[in-house]
């Protein structure tokens, strides 16, 4: 990894690991034509946050998991991650490592965050990842928003008697009239495309 960043503490916090991420993830797609890094994206309409989210071809989550963190609330964050993400990376503090490991899928990619005795962050990759072979039609509609989900079943001519009804027979029905890839990828563009973004999931974005 090129960049590196110097404290003066031995344990790895959140902030410390986003900020050098997030600088690796730029870097890395700088250039990109079509990409977007976003933070905190939620995921089941908000029940979880994925740290970090690079979205251009494929949906690519991060989930940062430092020295000072726990991994309490990993198992379950598992389990709604892999429904939506078609690739995940775990970047966890090096007293997490082992513990880690044993809990993520074997196609998660790890990547382990230490600071050396110079105060200097580093990100060393222990494992690249693969692609996400199950996920869930239903839980990557609910990544949209109501009325988008609605636009795309309008543009489909599928929305007759939904206009009004809550949003999650327009969720349930736009995940059975659409096959996987062309869900994800309508889903993909419409949050590449998104421009109001509420206050509560800011938009992050680089690139064109």
């Amino acid at each position: 990894m090129k960049l590196k960043m110097s404290y003066k503490i031995s344990q790895t916090n959140d902030l410390m690991i986003r900020t050098l991420l997030r600088g690796i993830l730029e870097e890395k797609h700088s250039k990109d034509n079509k990409v977007r890094i976003i933070e905190e994206l939620g995921v089941h309409h908000g029940n979880a946050r994925v740290d970090i989210a690079v979205v251009n071809g494929i949906m690519h989550g991060y989930e940062i998991k430092s020295d000072l963190d726990t991994l309490l609330r990993l198992p379950e964050q598992i389990e709604v991650y892999n429904s939506v993400f078609d690739k995940m990376t775990l970047v966890v503090g090096k007293s997490h490592l082992y513990e880690a490991i044993k809990i993520i899928p074997d196609w998660w990619g790890v990547v382990v965050a230490k600071v050396d005795e110079n105060g200097v962050v580093t990100f060393n990759t222990i494992r690249e990842e693969e692609t996400n072979e199950d996920q869930n039609k239903l839980s990557v509609a609910k990544l949209l928003w109501r009325e988008e989900a609605l636009g795309i079943l309008e543009e489909m001519d599928e929305a007759n008697g939904l206009r009004s009804k809550p949003r999650d027979l327009i969720y349930s029905k736009l995940s059975t009239v659409l096959d996987q890839e062309t869900l994800g990828k309508k889903v993909r563009e419409t949050i590449f495309f998104r421009t109001a973004w509420r206050s509560e999931s800011p938009l992050m974005s680089y690139g064109g």
